[in-house]
């Protein structure tokens, strides 16, 4: 089999992940979610949060960590604030409610923010803030997540890897779309250089005896690196005071692994921000101020050997048109485990090509 891995048909890999979770016993309303979100972090080149995590989810799911049927409940707080209690479902459903209801309060008072807690992983940062761009809302969605790199002075792993991720609509253009993890790499990168055997790059991680390490099996075991070094340690605290601490979610080291504790829900905690973009000026000319910016950024002189400024989300967009036409692409070892939970599921596993599909 090719190294090069095997290509899916997006359509034809969402229906199977959406089968898969139906069968761990979702409704089949949230099944289609969880599975729209992974396809989606696929087809953005973002493999770390896409169909290859579909085991780890099955196994909390079978673990009984991880709640198949939540009871969302919704609590207003104030006058543009609510609270979400997740009760210990998948992070897809509980992300997607958050959002909406801060979507719903920003139409109502131009700005609307959102707590989450009882909630899991909650997959790709960026689905939430592209779910308010479609619905014509700036956004900012916060989460604090289980250990992974030290406070900055520490060498044992206390903070999480907290991604944040902001959204800001255009005009003609395509948006701004932020999504970083306070690591140097996001640690589902390096999960997932170690499950296919390769190295990763000095600098991103140390293993558990605290030394530098390029092994990727070793440094997912160990300690990821802040980026920035002190200035991504402190980022990462506050994604845990604001989504942690302040949402009344585990906070402060108390997140469970995803990958090694099974123990007991993670109650991970998000933070949600939707804005009109027609508070201060109306939406006309909003749209016509940021496609003015983007040409600004992409007229600038560039930088030797840069052949083109790219706007943050701007890569992702590309690689999702692409991977709409040739497929997307997995390899041998997610391959594996995916034929696998098939298997165990009795689930019918997807036609798949060893060369670049041809989609309309």
């Amino acid at each position: 089999m090719s190294n090069t891995g095997t290509y899916f048909d997006p359509a034809r890999l969402t229906t199977f992940t959406r089968e898969i979770f139906a069968k761990a016993g979702l409704p089949d309303s949230d099944a289609a979610i969880v599975a729209e979100g992974l396809v989606k972090a696929d087809l953005r080149g973002l493999a770390s949060h896409g169909v290859s995590r579909i085991p780890m989810y099955l196994e909390r799911l079978r673990r009984g960590v991880v709640n198949p049927k939540p009871e969302i409940k919704v609590a207003r707080v104030a006058g543009a604030v609510a609270l979400v209690d997740g009760d210990d479902g998948m992070g897809f459903i509980a992300g997607r409610r958050g959002m909406n209801e801060a979507i719903s309060l920003a139409a109502e008072s131009g700005i609307g923010m959102v707590g989450v807690h009882r909630s899991t992983h909650y997959g790709m940062a960026a689905l939430y803030v592209l779910q308010a761009i479609d619905a014509g809302y700036i956004a900012l969605a916060m989460t604090n997540s289980s250990p992974a790199i030290p406070v900055w002075g520490g060498r044992t792993t206390f903070l999480g890897a907290a991604p944040f991720a902001a959204g800001v609509p255009c005009g003609s253009h395509e948006p701004y779309v932020l999504d970083m993890a306070m690591t140097v790499i996001a640690r589902g990168k390096i999960r997932l250089a170690a499950m296919d055997g390769k190295t990763i790059a000095e600098g991103l991680a140390l293993d558990s005896e605290g030394r530098p390490t390029t092994d990727a099996k070793k440094a997912f075991e160990g300690v990821c690196l802040p980026f920035g070094g002190v200035k991504g340690a402190a980022l990462s605290m506050l994604m845990d005071l604001l989504a942690g601490l302040y949402t009344g979610a585990n906070y402060g080291g108390e997140v469970k692994s995803l990958y090694f504790d099974h123990s007991a829900p993670q109650n991970v905690g998000h933070l949600f921000i939707a804005m009109r973009p027609d508070l201060f000026i109306s939406r006309q000319e909003f749209e016509q101020r940021a496609d003015t910016f983007v040409d600004r950024v992409k007229d600038l002189p560039r930088a030797a050997g840069v052949d083109e400024i790219l706007m943050p989300g701007e890569p992702e967009d590309r690689a999702e048109r692409m991977r709409r036409r040739t497929g997307i692409p997995i390899t041998d070892k997610v391959l594996a485990d995916l034929q696998a939970e098939s298997v165990r599921a009795g689930v019918p596993f997807p036609q798949w090509s060893s060369e670049p599909l041809q989609l309309s």
